[in-house]
């Protein structure tokens, strides 16, 4: 059921979601819970399945299998309801170059059948929350891409959504545009449910809390952001270096005592370093490397416990070799 711990329906709530193309399998059996409040990145390679999961939440596609609702409103059955109550930016903002961006955002409160007046109240409230005052008079088309993109975002908010379905938002920013939208993301996420597609990995760890990795229309990780990448590692991760000139054993002698010791499971050497070691355990093993390196007469200079980042999890998660 998609009832939370409090009675009230998830924000999304997907249940064995399926979606054929012909003879493509888009998505094979994908379930996921997200809660109000939650911000959470959805990732995956291209053409693993996240347009289409996004696409069916929107109503813009049907799915082949299973089922989804927004706030307790199945998608497919209730669909204006659901579109009602959700935000939605594509990856190419939808925003018509012609049109000054104040009469584009009072066309869409149109089509969401707003008021006059609650139209310029929405535009005002939007135009703030977005940081496009200055832009209202401005020709779309005359926009830098950074711009248009809030002003996307500032259509999907327009009749204030509880939940924002955001497609790749940064995409074909700079570096700068991307920080600002990263901040206005962060800013909106504090009193909606936001749900972020991206292949921009240091975007979910700088924005969101949660992860969900889809592969091959499968989820292959879905977890706090954190324990993504501290569960995948497959135990504790350990740099260990001995001080150059020290050193009277060959790497390879090094290395062998290094797997040596229980509950060691891989020990890999950096290329550019004979001395530097990456070893995984099962257990904290600093203790027992300290005491090797006493042993054997090496000095230690560095001996620090090391954590995936995400890129490295998603890159084992959706590699050919993972697959």
């Amino acid at each position: 059921m998609d009832q939370g711990v409090s009675g009230r329906p998830a924000a999304i709530w997907v249940q064995d979601l399926q979606k054929q193309y012909g003879g493509l399998q888009a998505l094979r059996g994908v379930s996921f819970r997200i809660d109000p409040g939650e911000i959470v990145g959805f990732l995956g390679p291209n053409g693993a399945g996240k347009s289409t999961t996004m696409k069916i939440l929107t109503g813009f596609v049907a799915p082949s299998g299973g089922e989804a609702r927004v706030l307790g409103f199945d998608v497919v059955g209730e669909s204006l309801e659901v579109r009602r109550r959700l935000g939605y930016l594509p990856e190419s903002a939808p925003i018509y170059g012609e049109m000054r961006v104040v009469d584009y955002l009072d066309f869409v409160g149109r089509a969401r059948d707003l008021a006059a007046a609650e139209r310029v109240r929405a535009i005002d409230r939007v135009a703030e929350e977005c940081d496009i005052q200055d832009r209202l008079k401005q020709t779309v088309g005359t926009l830098s891409k950074g711009y248009r993109q809030r002003v996307g975002l500032a259509q999907a908010l327009l009749h204030q959504p509880p939940i924002l379905i955001l497609d790749e938002p940064t995409s074909g920013l700079d570096p700068n545009q991307i920080l600002a939208i990263r901040n206005l993301i962060r800013r909106i996420g504090k009193s909606r449910t936001v749900i972020l597609s991206t292949h921009i990995l240091q975007e979910v760890q700088a924005t969101c809390d949660r992860v969900i990795i889809v592969h091959r229309g499968q989820i292959v990780a879905d977890a706090p952001t954190e324990q993504v990448r501290t569960q995948q590692e497959g135990g504790m991760l350990v740099r260990v270096a001995f001080l150059s000139g020290t050193v009277r054993l060959s790497a390879e002698a090094i290395a062998s005592g290094l797997r040596a010791l229980a509950g060691v499971t891989r020990v890999t050497r950096q290329a550019d370093a004979d001395a530097t070691f990456e070893v995984l355990a099962d257990r904290d093993v600093r203790p027992d490397l300290f005491a090797y390196a006493v042993a054997q007469g090496l000095v230690l200079q560095e001996l620090t416990r090391e954590k995936s980042s995400l890129e490295e999890v998603f890159r084992r998660l959706t590699s050919g070799e993972a697959a």
